[in-house]
């Protein structure tokens, strides 16, 4: 069986969004892939020649947010 399921690292512990349909104590094997930000997978996409760095700083820095006065 395989389950996939969005967790949250915190504290060194993964919190799972919902629960898992597993018995007590039953054993599993857990792979994780870590989500790459939408900035970094748009990035091949536009056209854009710096780093992917950059591209995430111009993104997400309030400073160039264009709703704000």
């Amino acid at each position: 069986m395989t389950i996939t399921v969005e967790a949250t690292y915190e504290d060194g512990t993964l919190r799972l969004a919902e629960p898992l349909p597993l018995k007590q104590h039953e054993k599993v094997r857990v792979t994780v892939h870590a989500q790459i930000s939408p900035i970094l997978q748009a990035y091949g996409i536009m056209g854009w020649n710096g780093s992917a760095e950059l591209a995430e700083f111009f993104a997400l820095d309030p400073a160039f947010d264009p709703q704000e006065g």
